[in-house]
């Protein structure tokens, strides 16, 4: 009785090259419009108009700024209005997706929720304008009975941070909500049957089981949401253009460093906020992956 032999596959030289071929292009990317303008960014920011070395003075000079504070605290109290609600109702939502809806309900719903997110910044912002404007908007009878009668009075100052939230939560946490949802159907049927057997009702199931599973989710969530809240420029830019000025041209610290390196023609104290932002971003992420234990296995 003969066996056969089955011919040897011929072996490659370059083992796994179609995904070394795939990251090759996000790393060309991301050297292109990631790590060259970051380096030259820090660069301007220790260097003079005369490109000679300048320390910590681009810095110095940022935080002396009369209006550096007022953009942090701006920036500041958007981001825990932003990052709160974004927790609060993505997950919420997410939960309530996965348990009161299944096959085309649930295809509808989740690509409702995706499609504000297909609007970019910009365009996001117009719509709302035109939402919140009593004179044009089709919710106008909602404004009136919250006692707004003109554009002025919707958007005035103690307004912004949340006007700010609802537009950003209105484009980004339709996506977010799909993810969660994504992360909920991975966990493990059996194991709610058996928190269900036990007695346990929605609240707990949540609470105990599934919310804990996504924590990694709702880290890194709150990683990149904190990361783009941080970089608040457009909503405010536009609002500013649309209101004559009721938002400011420098509310937040991304409009500041626009306004130094183009009004004031100084590109170094610019670099210096942006370089500020990016170590922020980045201390924040390092604090939130060491205490939420982000890479340990499961």
């Amino acid at each position: 009785m003969s066996t056969a032999v089955r011919p040897a596959r011929p072996r490659t030289r370059w083992p796994g090259r179609a995904g070394h071929l795939f990251v090759a292009a996000y790393v060309v990317l991301l050297i292109a419009f990631g790590v060259v303008p970051t380096v030259y960014a820090i660069y301007f920011a220790f260097t003079d108009a005369g490109d000679r070395f300048a320390g910590l003075s681009n810095f110095v000079e940022a935080a002396g700024d009369f209006r550096y504070l007022s953009a942090v605290g701006h920036v500041a109290l958007y981001l825990l209005f932003w990052l709160v609600s974004l927790v609060v109702f993505v997950v919420g939502l997410a939960l309530l997706l996965h348990r009161l809806t299944s096959g085309a309900a649930s295809i509808a719903l989740r690509f409702l929720y995706y499609i504000p997110g297909a609007l970019a910044g910009a365009a996001s912002v117009l719509v709302w304008l035109f939402m919140l404007d009593p004179s044009v908007s089709p919710v106008s009878f909602l404004l009136q009975a919250f006692g707004f009668d003109t554009f002025g009075q919707v958007v005035a100052p103690d307004h912004l941070p949340v006007l700010f939230t609802m537009i950003a939560f209105w484009t980004g946490a339709g996506g977010w909500i799909v993810v969660m949802y994504g992360a909920l159907n991975n966990i493990s049927p059996d194991l709610l049957e058996a928190a269900r057997i036990d007695g346990a009702g929605a609240w707990q199931t949540a609470w105990r089981i599934q919310i804990p599973l996504l924590r990694k989710w709702i880290v890194y969530m709150v990683i990149l949401a904190f990361a783009g809240g941080t970089q608040l420029f457009v909503e405010p830019q536009l609002l500013s253009q649309a209101s004559v000025g009721v938002a400011g041209r420098d509310y937040s610290l991304n409009q500041l460093s626009y306004d130094f390196a183009f009004q004031n023609d100084n590109v170094n104290t610019a670099a210096a906020i942006s370089v500020e932002l990016l170590v922020i971003g980045v201390v924040v992420a390092g604090l939130f992956v060491a205490r939420s234990g982000f890479f340990d296995a499961d």
